[in-house]
């Protein structure tokens, strides 16, 4: 179509008024060329290469021919990428702006009245046809749908799961009352249905043959206590109902299997690498819980770490607790043959490894194992050190050992020490010399000054002898008592130990006993005083 009217489509908001019937649109643009596709199938080429903003191989052959020729003209295009891919290959001027929007809206809206010699029922059928086609090509080819199996197959298998596990607890439970011994005997669920469904009523176990189900001795311990059974007796009508529901389990167990090997299939065509890494089993449920495998790769690996786990996460926020430390991949075999103490390191470093087979599966173009297997390699290798304990380090290939060095024994024969026996604080002998004569320096200096003191009767301050002014009665006092004292000292046994001993005891105790003796010279002076002035 050619733009006859440019200034008209300079008024963007107004432009729609332009297109309203077929004749307004015939004055604003005309039809230049106009080529029909072959089939069906054409036509979903080219238009998948639109959506896609490719350039298909008609379109480029009609640009070439009609649009050349008015190479100096710009070619209005709805899609930017596509005009940059029409630009750099045909090195045409392409314009892209709200305008050109509008315009293709109102192109579309009368495409019946530009394009003539097409009837409007024949135009709607073949729209209808390639709007089915396409939908069905994206649908087909989505990288968003590849998986989508996977997440159904997954979800179907945990319900069966369940069922499973009720019909058979109901099916041992119910004839557990005819024949109670059989339960404990047997204890696969399998093979405990196609017993009973194969036997029935316990009276028939003695002439039943049931080798090709249960091993010989079991076989034989099943016969005898089924004659000495303490099971109620049930009817016919009963016995039909539990076969029943044993055929129930056998043909759900049996689709489960054909479940699982379909799923481990698919999931080895989608994400082989992610199988290697976790399973099958825990890849499946990584997807289904993430909704896609391209939402997957998205996540990163603390988020692949902890997903199934998001109720306790927020809970351990919440209360400010600690955090858990795996999810979903808690199941996978890799952190269940750790250590109690080394899961949490393990499951750290396999959902960074899962985090990259994952993006290598979702986004890669290549389709083999080989990333998943040398990282599942690592990850049993740092699994390995940390059992082992330091014993190897971690290298490319796992295989180093550490250097350690050589082991040289040395005995050494202790003597027993007897200082530790004496409870008493020690004391080295220089210490003890350098007190004691430090001590009797000071008390025998000490002792002079007071002798002194005492036969002068005066005080010696700042090195100046002082006199004391008393008056006569406070002389004649003094004098009495230093009679009585020279008298008594010399006859005091104590006094004869404090001048004997007073080089060997502390300061501190001799002047002690010297004030004693000098408050008791007092009160015997003072007794004596008061009995002379009371005989006068």
């Amino acid at each position: 179509l050619q733009v006859l009217n440019e200034k008209k489509l300079q008024e963007v908001d107004s432009l729609w008024k332009e297109f309203e019937t077929p004749e307004k649109a015939n004055k604003i643009v005309k039809l230049k060329h106009f080529e029909k596709f072959q089939d069906t199938t054409e036509a979903l080429a080219a238009s998948t290469a639109l959506v896609e903003g490719k350039l298909s191989k008609n379109l480029k052959k009609i640009l070439k021919k009609i649009v050349a020729k008015d190479a100096h003209e710009q070619l209005a295009v709805a899609d930017a990428k596509l005009g940059g891919v029409i630009k750099e290959k045909l090195n045409l001027s392409c314009i892209h702006s709200p305008m050109v929007t509008e315009l293709m809206r109102g192109i579309r809206s009368q495409i019946e009245g530009l394009i003539t010699g097409l009837p409007s029922r024949e135009m709607a059928a073949m729209c209808l046809g390639l709007a089915h086609s396409l939908s069905r090509y994206k649908l087909k080819f989505s990288p968003d749908k590849v998986d989508t199996m996977i997440i159904q197959a997954i979800s179907l298998l945990d319900d069966l799961d369940k069922e499973l596990n009720n019909y058979i607890m109901r099916c041992r439970e119910w004839y557990g009352w005819h024949f109670p011994e059989l339960g404990k005997i047997i204890t696969d669920n399998l093979m405990y249905c196609k017993c009973v469904r194969k036997v029935g009523d316990r009276s028939n176990f003695a002439s039943s043959d049931v080798s090709d189900i249960l091993p010989e001795e079991i076989e034989e311990d099943v016969k005898a206590a089924a004659e000495i059974s303490m099971g109620t007796e049930v009817s016919e009508e009963d016995i039909n109902n539990i076969i029943h529901l044993c055929d129930q389990v056998i043909e759900i167990s049996e689709y489960r299997t054909q479940l699982y090997d379909y799923l481990k299939n698919r999931m080895m065509a989608i994400a082989p690498n992610l199988t290697v890494m976790v399973g099958e089993l825990v890849g499946a449920r990584l997807i289904a819980h993430a909704g896609s495998l391209l939402n997957l790769a998205k996540h990163p690996a603390s988020t692949v770490q902890l997903l199934g786990a998001e109720k306790a996460l927020f809970r351990a926020l919440k209360t400010k607790r600690d955090t858990p430390k795996f999810g979903l991949i808690y199941h996978a075999s890799l952190v269940g043959q750790s250590n109690t103490k080394n899961k949490g390191k393990i499951s750290r470093m396999l959902a960074a490894k899962t985090a990259l087979t994952i993006r290598y599966d979702a986004l890669g173009e290549n389709t083999s194992a080989e990333m998943g297997a040398e990282n599942r390699l690592k990850v049993e290798t740092r699994l390995r050190l940390l059992e082992e304990r330091g014993i190897r380090r971690i290298s490319g290939t796992g295989k180093a050992l550490a250097k350690t060095d050589k082991y040289q024994n040395k005995s050494e024969v202790k003597v027993y020490d007897p200082s530790g026996d004496s409870t008493l604080p020690v004391v080295s002998k220089k210490r003890k010399i350098q007190e004691v004569d430090e001590q009797d320096t000071e008390v025998a200096v000490k002792a002079k000054k007071f002798k002194a003191e005492m036969k002068e009767g005066t005080a010696v301050e700042d090195g100046e002898p002082v006199k004391k002014k008393k008056k006569k009665k406070d002389k004649e006092k003094q004098a009495e008592e230093e009679e009585v004292l020279s008298e008594e000292l010399p006859t005091s046994p104590i006094v004869e130990v404090s001048y004997t001993c007073c080089f060997a005891l502390p300061y501190a105790l001799f002047m002690a006993t010297f004030v004693c003796l000098q408050n008791t010279e007092k009160k015997k002076k003072k007794k004596k005083k008061m009995k002379d002035e009371g005989e006068d």
